[in-house]
């Protein structure tokens, strides 16, 4: 059976068993469509929250990155992995004691205000917009390549399939949906990366693959002849920095704090009977998350040394089948800058811009491109997304394994875009319609109103994801900061800091979020022509890493405002005691 046919039926046969398990587990009540009923076992919050939260940025891209910026990539492992343990110890047993439904919820309630209500909704809002459009991307490089579609019919596709199980199921689906995911996105990451990490190594552990001896008799180690060879064709070595160390800490730090305050994870934690369940279903999601990040180095290690290999000093009548595919799609071009018909790589892009491709063909029987070529001696252009879809076909790996992590990425991608419609749609429908603006709605309308908010989320999602501003993990890591500069501050301040009032909350949102989306804006959008370069940053932080010192803005803001304005009432310090405070404990301490 040809590869074609096999995607085919990997993709539609996963589809099939998603919407099986949205019609099986319809939501049928707020409480089904917001937290599940809230009866959700453990273990399986814990697959379905590692399948929300490894989105696509880390089966896709992730890896992606890590391939061609080495030792620079390590702060998504460091900044993610580092913000669940911090949200899993600090905020999830808190905010599952506190029992509501969602972030703007907890805030609301806590700062006594539908001003913060509000506010933080708005910041959700931002947020996981933000997030999504990597999320469609995802699916829609996935679909183009898979199913020989355009980007833009792929991103189309993956929205009617979210929009099933998503606004029918609401949580209660998307729960049991996730877990299906895990296990599909899983599976297709490892398999490959064993299978390459034998032919590569003939170790079957990628995790030691990566240290291990390359299967060539050279006796050098993968990491070792990747070093050489890239330094050889005028590249920093891979386990060489070449980000300032200032940049370095602020973007890991803005990843694992911005993870922290990230809704669609936080209200996963909603979903379980007790807090006890919640800690316990953490430490699940963080062994589940561990199996990818753990292998993902080895992956990017392995993907970049075999694409070298396979396309550099290669004439193009000559080059693997796969260049070819992914050129034929936009994600891989090829310059001919010295008309010789080899295909020369190097640093440095190729031509200007991303590839825009005529209908004729080159002398050599290359793509023409309407972009103008850069001066410098590399030839081709590749898409950092495509490297651990590609990896398989660059491999030569068998055909259902390469049908294996098409079903992989798409399950990634629409795990994390479903769960954060949900958290959209909730804030809409329950934070602002309900305990803002018509608290005597009644639950078959708010019930209503949900669905219909997640489905004017999609289509807001599918357009961001045929227009993203930027590769996926760049777009989800700039939703992190985000995250960091808002949300976070807000929940840490409402839980440890009793003195932190309503005024000093809101202010502190709101200064955090202008003050880093502005940040973003300025140095990504093309409105404002900003040079995006390290001389140009403040104090040489990235627009990655600025969600840092937005979160100093909010902390500060906070607590300056909090000493000039009323002080919290005393009922809400109660409620904070009582969430931070395990039940019985006052009276064990009155007993000795």
């Amino acid at each position: 059976m040809d590869t074609q046919t096999l995607t085919y039926i990997f993709i539609g046969s996963s589809f099939a068993l998603y919407i099986g398990i949205a019609i099986w587990s319809r939501a049928r009540s707020t409480s089904d469509f917001y937290i599940a009923g809230g009866h959700v076992h453990p273990i399986a919050n814990g697959m379905a929250t590692a399948a929300d939260w490894m989105s696509a940025a880390s089966f896709i891209s992730m890896a992606g990155i890590i391939a061609f910026s080495g030792y620079d990539a390590s702060v998504y492992l460091m900044g993610w992995t580092g913000g669940y343990v911090l949200l899993a110890l600090l905020l999830a047993p808190y905010l599952r004691k506190f029992g509501q439904f969602t972030v703007p919820d907890f805030i609301g309630e806590r700062y006594y205000s539908r001003t913060a209500r509000v506010v933080a909704v708005i910041c959700l809002i931002i947020i996981s917009f933000t997030y999504i459009a990597g999320q469609m991307r995802g699916v829609g490089v996935v679909f183009s390549r898979f199913l020989e579609l355009p980007i833009e019919w792929g991103v189309i596709i993956g929205m009617g399939i979210v929009f099933f199980y998503a606004v029918l199921g609401g949580m209660k689906g998307i729960t049991y949906t996730q877990v299906a995911q895990y296990c599909v996105l899983i599976f297709a990451y490892l398999v490959p990366a064993v299978f390459i990490s034998i032919l590569m190594t003939g170790n079957p552990i990628p995790q030691l693959g990566l240290g291990s001896v390359v299967a060539d008799g050279s006796g050098v180690s993968v990491l070792a002849k990747l070093d050489g060879v890239l330094v050889d064709l005028g590249f920093s070595a891979f386990t060489e920095a070449s980000k300032s160390k200032i940049d370095l800490f602020a973007i890991t730090m803005a990843l694992m704090v911005g993870t922290a305050g990230l809704p669609h994870v936080i209200v996963r934690f909603f979903t379980v009977p007790k807090v006890s369940d919640a800690r316990r279903s953490a430490g699940y999601a963080l062994i589940f998350i561990a199996l990818l990040y753990t292998t993902a180095p080895a992956v990017g290690a392995f993907a970049r040394l075999n694409f070298i290999s396979s396309v550099h000093d290669t004439s193009y009548e000559a080059a693997p089948e796969w260049v070819k595919t992914w050129e034929g799609i936009g994600l891989i071009a090829w310059v001919d800058k010295n008309e010789d018909g080899t295909i020369q790589y190097g640093p440095g892009a190729a031509f200007e811009g991303r590839p825009e491709f005529k209908s004729e063909a080159g002398p050599n029987g290359e793509r023409l491109l309407a972009n103008t070529p850069t001066t410098n001696s590399n030839e081709i252009f590749v898409d950092r997304d495509i490297m651990v879809l590609a990896n398989p076909e660059i491999a030569n790996l068998p055909g259902w394994v390469i049908a294996l992590v098409a079903a992989g990425g798409v399950a990634a991608a629409l795990s994390t875009a479903a769960g954060l419609l949900l958290v959209i749609s909730a804030s809409i429908s329950h934070d602002l319609l309900k305990k803002t603006f018509r608290p005597q709605i009644s639950e078959r309308a708010e019930l209503m109103a949900a669905r219909g908010a997640a489905a004017a989320a999609i289509l807001v999602a599918g357009y961001l994801g045929i227009n993203p501003p930027g590769f996926v993990a760049q777009v989800v890591a700039l939703a992190f900061g985000l995250a960091a500069c808002s949300l976070f501050p807000a929940i840490m301040m409402g839980i440890f800091f009793k003195g932190i009032n309503r005024e000093g909350a809101v202010s502190g949102m709101i200064g955090g979020l202008i003050f880093t989306l502005g940040y973003i804006i300025y140095f990504k959008s093309p409105w404002f022509g900003a040079v995006n370069s390290a001389e140009h940053w403040l104090f040489g932080i990235s627009p990655e890493g600025i969600g840092v010192i937005g979160m100093a803005i909010n902390f500060l803001i906070a607590a300056t405002v909090s000493q000039f304005t009323a002080k919290t009432p005393a009922h809400v310090c109660a409620m904070v005691e009582s969430i931070r405070i395990p039940k019985g404990a006052a009276e064990a301490d009155l007993s000795h």
